[in-house]
């Protein structure tokens, strides 16, 4: 019962540095990209009337006021920050909806887009891992050197290799489609170089664990290879692994942006990249302060993974 307590204790501490740390990140993220944009040329009052719209002086005004344009930018970044306290993101310049429809509209498939690669680069990652690590130096020497190979491709360029192959030849998968059939070939080019970075990640702490006294002990009371490299070797070597995945939810976010275009793919990316084109300044922060908080949140769930896996490590090293 003391263990527990002291392991919700530490668990409680934790977490609420994390979250004070995460609230840090997003406020650090708002006022920056707030920043950057007082000083990015061109006038929004021009966005919001469309290209070619000729306005009287009256009706720049009006627009100015109705956007809270006209009020200096001190007082424009509190007013966003209380929106922002509120959920409130704001409205488009050019469709002039409000920010959080226009982006929860597209999130889902971003999603749906970064969670499946994300399995794709674990699931590849994990069994080449399993089947080449701590084995013979040919079968290392393969591993590695898949490893190497796959993460040094570019995405784009997969991504095109993948359609011409199994879309054009093939005939396997679609090109372009929203579906779940839609969505195997993006997750593959998304997937497969990031499955080489956790790969050589992974794979030196999962060799450290395969020489450790308690592996030998395990292995001595008769346990099978494929028990000692799940069950024991396996979990040692997942810390580095989920520390990384934090980062790759974040490059994921940023590389769907090529892949959504060449997959024809509406998403969070396509939505920030017209937002850019068309200095569409609302949904370049509303995008900011989402990407931010996803951010933090995946930060605090694989930071408790860690947590959790690293002290059932230790316990099972206790039990070897």
């Amino acid at each position: 019962m003391a263990q527990f307590r002291d392991l919700a204790v530490a668990g409680a501490r934790r977490l609420a540095t994390r979250l004070a740390s995460g609230l840090l990140v997003l406020w650090v993220s708002v006022t920056l990209t707030f920043l950057a944009l007082q000083v990015v040329p061109g006038d929004p009052v021009k966005i919001i009337a469309g290209p070619g719209a000729v306005l009287t002086p009256d009706a720049v005004a009006a627009l100015r006021q109705q956007f809270g344009l006209d009020q200096p930018a001190v007082e424009r970044y509190l007013h966003y920050l209380l929106g922002l306290a509120h959920g409130n993101l704001g409205m488009s310049y050019e469709s002039q909806q409000p920010v959080t429809t226009l982006i929860f509209g597209q999130l889902g498939s971003s999603v749906a887009l970064t969670l499946a690669a994300l399995s794709v680069a674990w699931i590849v990652a994990l069994l080449g891992i399993l089947l080449t690590a701590a084995r013979s130096p040919v079968w290392g020497g393969l591993g590695r050197g898949f490893e190497v190979i796959t993460s040094a491709l570019p995405d784009f360029w997969l991504g095109l290799l993948l359609i011409t192959a199994f879309s054009f030849k093939l005939h396997w998968f679609p090109a372009i489609g929203r579906g779940l059939s839609g969505l195997i070939l993006p997750a593959l080019a998304l997937g497969i170089p990031l499955a080489g970075f956790l790969g050589q990640i992974t794979r030196q702490s999962f060799e450290d664990a395969m020489a450790q006294p308690f592996a030998l002990s395990v292995q001595a009371r008769g346990a099978s290879d494929l028990r000692l490299r799940l069950r024991h070797a396996l979990r040692h070597a997942l810390l580095p692994g989920i520390a990384l995945s934090n980062w790759s939810v974040g490059w994921l976010l940023g590389a769907s942006v090529a892949i959504e275009q060449i997959f024809a793919r509406r998403g969070l990316g396509a939505l920030i990249l017209e937002a850019v084109q068309r200095r569409d300044f609302p949904i370049i922060m509303g995008s900011v302060v989402l990407i931010a908080l996803v951010y933090v949140l995946v930060n605090i769930v694989t930071d408790g993974l860690t947590f959790l896996v690293d002290r059932r490590s230790q316990a099972g090293e206790a039990r070897a």
